[in-house]
């Protein structure tokens, strides 16, 4: 599984490929330079557990990079609500 990343300064996504086989992306916008907000999410359901490897990138992104993150797309915002550990990236 390969999780790429891009971001053109105003949006950006992370995307998961099994060869030639998309398996999901996650779309952001930028709110502000240290803000992203995470809009959709989408899993090819031939890979499951996909959304969550997806949130991981972003929030690896997020610590390595000293960003926040405010999770409005419905999956990402479940999975910020009942993974506490995250909550170091969670935008206040």
């Amino acid at each position: 599984m390969e999780i790429k990343h891009s971001d053109d300064g105003k949006k950006g996504y992370f995307s998961a490929k099994e060869g030639e086989v998309k398996a999901g992306i996650m779309t952001y916008v930028w709110s502000n330079e240290n803000t992203f907000i995470i809009d959709h999410t989408e899993g090819n359901p031939e890979f499951k557990g996909i959304g969550r490897k997806l949130l991981d990138a972003a929030v690896t992104y997020a610590r390595e990079n000293n960003k926040k993150i405010i999770p409005l797309c419905p999956f990402a915002k479940k999975m910020f609500d009942k993974t506490p550990e995250i909550h170091d990236v969670l935008s206040k």
